[in-house]
């Protein structure tokens, strides 16, 4: 089957009707004056689609996909598309840009993702030349991304890579430089790959942009501009974001031309199977409050502002008997990859992290999600707490609130468009219980340790052979240098 692009890609008869920069980077009138209509949540209005779109389809057995990729599909279970999925992939796999617009946990990670593999498989790499790119935010959404699309990727042969900062830029370099044909990137990594003329982008022809306003927010836009001016000027290019605020809008004018768009919410908000609460504590009693919700039954990731906040209750936690661990940008890519390892097993019960954790971690049966500090942003509100309620599961957010924060609380619920139900609760009450789950932690202190696979056996001439060392070798190809103990849950509905 081809699923070459379209002759028409960008030459159409609609070509002067689109707000398209030249490449001096000044935006071309589009048939609004220049101007975007701006909601009053803030964020850009929706473009408006000229060429119509394909229809949603009921089941992936609808969608002209190789026939290898549909099996694989029915290995994992998956049969039926997630709306987002259903909307987009028909219009994605016949090469149009995409802009979609939804909640964490909605399916953007198939959506784009089995176009991507769809379209080329088949297909093989040059040595640093990959085929498709897919930008993320951060390495933890970049590993989760990986390992969804791993299985699929197999299935087709095509070689899958990742590339972060974190770990060994020397690795990544011999991956590229062996030819991968999808590899999945932050941006400063990959421009320091491509700095060191490890890895060309002339070759790419499907682009995605996944947690666009998170790039944005995080000051990435300059670099993914400079990537995305040198990929392929004909090429797909397909945009997720939760929310479409002024930087990303600035993208889709730029980069997307007439988008097929699908928004799986109105408006970026709230998931209707999450419950919100603000529970008010005393400045003298919120630790102990926390420490009570923390020794609950069930997985619990935990969120504070400051990498010393984390460090400090989490140290706090383990001496009251709780099983913590701690995440944030302070530690190094193996101890973070090992910590969420160590939680979604559940060797660690309670994830304490800075916002680090707030996008591109799935965890299943994840119920509850507490903000020890209040958020100062209603979208890392929303991040943080679509870590559960995820694919249509249920859970609670839990916010904690002194005196003092009542006010900018409250504020920042209204503009997330988020009535939460308030409850004044103190430790070891009922009603605190009630609403998180909270109990009496032990009080034994307990240590973390890194799980070990086996008992290393005893070092013989045959350890160091050929064959073993091959073995090792492959190892590390196939799974990017990561212990096949800490490979994290495959979310197939990602």
């Amino acid at each position: 089957m081809n699923y070459a692009r379209t002759p028409t890609r960008r030459n159409d008869r609609f070509a002067d009707h689109r707000s398209r920069p030249d490449r001096s980077g000044v935006p071309r009138r589009g048939n609004d004056g220049g101007r975007r209509r701006i909601s009053p949540q803030g964020e850009f209005a929706l473009p408006k689609t000229i060429t119509p779109a394909l229809p949603a389809v009921e089941s992936f057995a609808d969608l002209a996909m190789p026939d290898r990729l549909l099996a694989a599909l029915g290995r994992e279970g998956m049969a039926i598309p997630f709306p987002i999925q259903a909307a987009t992939l028909p219009n994605s796999l016949a090469g149009r840009d995409v802009l979609g617009r939804g909640r964490t946990g909605s399916g953007k990670t198939l959506a784009f993702g089995l176009a991507v593999l769809a379209r080329t498989a088949g297909r093989r790499a040059e040595p640093r030349q990959p085929l498709a790119l897919v930008l993320v935010p951060t390495r933890e959404l970049a590993q989760q991304v990986t390992d969804a699309l791993a299985p699929y990727a197999r299935s087709v042969g095509l070689r899958l890579a990742t590339v972060v900062g974190g770990m060994s830029i020397g690795r990544q370099t011999g991956v590229l430089r062996n030819g991968t044909e999808v590899v999945v990137a932050t941006p400063g990594r990959l421009k320091d790959l491509i700095d060191r003329g490890a890895c060309r982008l002339d070759a790419v022809d499907i682009t995605v942009l996944d947690e666009a306003d998170q790039m944005a927010d995080m000051g990435f836009m300059p670099q993914v501009t400079a990537l995305l001016d040198q990929v392929r000027a004909d090429g797909q290019r397909m945009l997720f974001s939760a929310t479409l605020d002024r930087n990303v809008d600035l993208l889709v004018r730029r980069y997307l031309v007439d988008p097929v768009v699908h928004s799986v919410d109105p408006v970026a908000g709230a998931v209707t199977t999450m419950e919100h609460h603000v529970l008010h504590v005393h400045g003298t009693d919120k630790q102990q409050t926390t420490t009570e919700i923390a020794a609950r039954d069930g997985r619990v990731i935990m969120f504070l502002d400051t990498k010393h906040a984390v460090d400090q209750l989490t140290k706090h936690l383990l001496h009251n008997g709780v099983r913590a661990a701690a995440l944030h940008g302070g530690r190094s890519q193996p101890q973070r990859t090992r910590t969420l390892a160590q939680f979604k097993d559940g060797h660690v019960t309670v994830l304490v992290a800075t916002n680090v954790a707030a996008r591109g971690i799935h965890v299943d049966n994840l119920d509850l999600v507490v903000n020890v500090d209040p958020p100062s942003d209603p979208k890392d509100y929303l991040h943080r707490g679509g870590r559960t309620a995820r694919a249509g599961e249920s859970g609670s957010v839990v916010t904690l609130v002194t005196p003092d924060q009542r006010r900018g609380m409250s504020r920042l619920m209204v503009s997330a468009g988020i009535t939460p139900q308030i409850t004044q609760v103190r430790s070891g009450e009922a009603e605190l219980s009630r609403v998180t789950g909270a109990r009496t932690p032990s009080g034994v202190p307990v240590v973390i340790t890194a799980p070990v696979a086996a008992t290393p056996r005893r070092r013989t001439p045959s350890s160091s052979s050929p064959s073993s060392s091959s073995s090792r070798s492959s190892s590390f190809r196939g799974r990017r240098g990561r212990p096949s103990l800490n490979r994290p849950a495959v979310n197939p509905a990602a």
